[in-house]
């Protein structure tokens, strides 16, 4: 497969979208709220993508619950996991039970669509981040750790595989990776003795398929940030985290991935670094760059992550399991929100 990961503007494929995805450098999509009108609509959509792809793309979306769940109406609305720290005080095997019908509700969902991967868990700890706040479970790296397991046992027993982001940490840096570019002034000791406990314990106890490091730059650690530097994704995370699956990059056209140069060098230095998929979104004159620059031979391994699934939304929505979850859902959002 292809290492480039693209997106789409609308609630139908284009001329362009089709050829786009069906370049050989083509390797998975990402959906946005933009491309979500209903139930009717997405499904055609994603058989168009998959019509007009070269080959089995995986198609992705950021549906982690709370403000970032990309589509709304029909579908369960996932609290936001720093909300179930509020249980996870009183009752923690409630909590965890809990997070894990969360994880399986969430996954399931999106795979009735034929959708393969939502990026989560997020594993940043809450700790004064402008654009993680509660998408954290919480500032506590061993509540993060066990509630974000559950979530993966959840996805996991739905049949989608997990992205644990931001590696190493994105949470104890205020300013926002999207728009600015942090630095995190921290030493190895210190972000190793907090935020890197989730991502450790995680891939100890096999329950990360993917990753996707920070736009942050650790100013003691490296110079580079942590999706453009081998430092971080080599010596941390495949040697001495021993993780094995994908690393995704984060989305290239942010701001954090500025200080990598242009659009194809920033591609270029995040596949040095590590990186086996490229997020190249809210940007075409970006993506036919990287479609013009990279090499048409390019290819990165698939790393099994496509969905395991065979349900209709029929099927799930009149199953015993969907219709408990979807009844306690509602509850905590009652009580909690």
């Amino acid at each position: 497969m292809g290492p480039v990961v693209v997106d789409v503007d609308g609630y139908e494929l284009t001329a362009e979208d089709k050829e786009i995805l069906a370049h050989p450098l083509t390797g998975g999509l990402i959906l946005f709220s933009r491309n979500y009108g209903d139930h009717t609509q997405l499904n055609a959509l994603i058989k168009s993508i998959r019509k007009a792809a070269h080959s089995q793309i995986v198609i992705a979306v950021d549906h982690e619950g709370g403000r970032v769940q990309r589509f709304r109406e029909q579908f369960t609305r996932i609290p936001a996991m720093g909300k179930i720290a509020a249980l996870y005080a009183d009752d923690r095997e409630t909590a965890k039970q809990f997070t894990q019908q969360c994880g399986w509700m969430l996954a399931a969902e999106l795979l009735a669509f034929d959708i393969d991967l939502s990026f989560a868990p997020v594993l940043d700890l809450e700790r004064g981040s402008q654009v993680i706040g509660d998408r954290s479970f919480h500032a506590d790296p061993s509540w993060v750790t066990d509630l974000s397991t559950q979530l993966c046992v959840g996805m996991h027993q739905a049949g989608m595989k997990t992205t644990g982001k931001h590696f190493p940490g994105h949470g104890s840096v205020l300013a926002d990776s999207h728009i600015a570019l942090p630095i995190d002034e921290r030493s190895l000791a210190d972000i190793s003795a907090t935020d890197l406990l989730p991502f450790k314990s995680l891939i100890a106890n096999a329950q990360l398929d993917a990753i996707m490091p920070a736009h942050v730059i650790y100013q003691q650690v490296d110079t580079k940030a942590a999706g453009f530097s081998q430092y971080w994704l080599q010596t941390i995370l495949r040697q001495e985290l021993g993780f094995k699956g994908a690393i995704f990059s984060d989305d290239l056209s942010m701001h954090g991935a500025s200080v990598a140069g242009n659009y194809l060098e920033r591609a270029e230095q995040a596949m040095w670094a590590g990186c086996n998929l490229l997020l190249a979104c809210n940007d075409r004159t970006g993506v036919e760059a990287l479609l013009d620059g990279l090499d048409n031979n390019l290819t990165t391994d698939d790393f099994n992550l496509k969905h395991t699934s065979n349900f209709t939304l029929p099927e799930l929505k009149s199953s015993r399991l969907w219709q408990d979850t979807a009844a306690s859902v509602a509850k905590f959002n009652q009580q909690f929100s």
